[in-house]
């Protein structure tokens, strides 16, 4: 099961506009609201394709009464925690004639201790239920045969910790969720920022995925390659590293490629997904590294595998939620017991290219595997950390890029057009509180480009 935590949901309000004239009057057709969050995003793409999930959160006031009634309406298993404070509201203003959107993000409001006590008890409650359905589980619930999970993979689930934290949030509340995953088994995925991004390193979270602005923020390193070092150094074991115009990294250490894949491979279909599927993940398991941020010399000399994929041409669409299917797409493949970083890297650039293609965030295109099969794939050289005898780089083969593709998968939205020429998202309002305040773009090669919603 993939479980999803969203510390800081809101209520999405979005309206398309023919033109956006700062300071003008606008009409709209009639807004759309639904129940947001990039946790929940992660969770509706990963319901719609068939995964098992569990979405915890909370909601409180009258916008979180309208908040609760869209998300049972939606049909997404989750679990709402009440808090006193009202969830707050995202505006997002799609242009359509230049296929930009503006997004307003409100801070919002802290819970009591008391209420984050029950927030963190829901979740731990989700993941102890692994224990009952591992005793239910038979290679007969399983759509993969034992060879497509990998020999190594085993009972576990998938908890993805996603989104901003409103100010005032303790320090220890993300270190403590992810210790939770990591005692319960499970694979945890984290997409956050900041102090934030290292501290979930150091908590031992199996995967990041920043952009290259909120990697050089936390890091204080300019160099993308240095700063996805640090955090795998730290205790991270897959880095989703987005790149604007220069599309998406998987970086992992060498180790960590799955010796029985074949590069290159197509990524398999996992189709439906039972929600007692044996399952695995880059880490499932183990005690924390409680890693000091002081690594040894051997550790500073980690041998990377690198590897970078892109659309050669760019999508025009909505790119809302582009980042959050993408994380959805990694959580589904560990779910499924498919940790290789290529397969991961390619099904994650698949779905954020087909979450361009769709009006609201939380949906994917169906055109997904064609997109996914016109993708090029290579591998990108790592610096040298220090004089050490690297191994010799293997080549992978690149895939013939079939733009007929993107053109065919344009033609079909409805929201709005115009290619995506700015490699970044202007900055959202939650920047001086919130651990994601930056856009986190894949760019025109990658459709992640100017994901407003990345701040959220």
């Amino acid at each position: 099961m993939i479980v999803t935590v969203t510390a800081n949901p809101a209520l999405d309000l979005t309206w398309h506009v023919a033109s956006l004239a700062m300071g003008g009057t606008h009409r709209a057709d009639a807004g759309r609201a639904r129940a947001g969050g990039k946790g929940l995003n992660v969770a509706r793409v990963a319901h719609a394709q068939g995964a098992s999930v569990l979405a915890v959160t909370t909601s409180g006031g009258a916008t979180g009464a309208e908040f609760a009634s869209e998300l049972e309406a939606s049909g997404v298993p989750h679990v709402l925690v009440p808090v006193a404070a009202s969830t707050r509201r995202s505006i997002a203003l799609v242009d359509e004639s230049l296929g930009d959107t503006t997004i307003v993000n409100e801070y919002g409001v802290a819970p009591t201790d008391a209420e984050w006590s029950a927030l963190t008890d829901a979740v731990a409650a989700a993941l102890r239920a692994r224990d009952a359905r591992s005793a239910q589980a038979s290679p007969a619930d399983s759509d993969l045969s034992t060879g497509d999970r990998g020999a190594d993979a085993a009972i576990g689930d998938v908890l993805v910790i996603s989104g901003s934290f409103p100010p005032g949030t303790p320090d220890q509340l993300l270190p403590s969720l992810i210790r939770l995953g990591r005692e319960a088994g499970a694979t945890v995925i984290a997409d956050t920022s900041g102090p934030a991004l290292l501290a979930a390193a150091d908590a031992g979270a199996s995967v990041l995925k920043p952009n290259e602005h909120e990697l050089r923020d936390a890091t204080g390193l300019d160099d993308p390659i240095d700063g996805a070092r640090e955090l795998l150094r730290r205790g991270a074991e897959l880095v989703l590293l987005s790149l604007g115009a220069e599309g998406m990294l998987a970086v992992s250490t060498a180790s960590a490629v799955s010796p029985g894949y074949e590069s290159g491979a197509d990524t398999p279909d996992v189709g439906p997904i039972r929600a007692n599927r044996p399952t695995s993940g880059v880490s499932a398991g183990g005690a924390a590294p409680g890693n000091d941020g002081e690594g040894t010399d051997a550790e500073d000399r980690l041998d990377l595998s690198i590897l970078r994929t892109r659309l050669d041409t760019p999508l025009a669409g909505n790119p809302t939620g582009a980042g959050d299917s993408a994380v959805a797409a990694c959580a589904v493949l560990m779910d499924a017991g498919i940790r290789d970083p290529e397969q991961i890297l390619r099904r994650a650039t698949a779905w954020s290219a087909a979450a361009v293609l769709m009006p609201l965030a939380g949906e994917i295109h169906p055109s997904w595997p064609d997109l996914e099969h016109a993708l090029t794939v290579a591998p990108v050289a790592a610096p040298v950390a220090a004089p050490a005898s690297a191994p010799a780089e293997t080549s992978l083969p690149a895939r013939d890029t079939v733009s007929a593709v993107q053109s065919r998968a344009g033609e079909e939205v409805s929201s709005s057009g115009g290619a995506f020429a700015r490699p970044e998202a202007s900055a959202s309002p939650e920047a001086s509180a919130s651990p994601e305040a930056s856009a986190s773009p894949e760019a025109s090669a990658s459709p992640e480009a100017s994901d407003p919603k990345e701040s959220r």
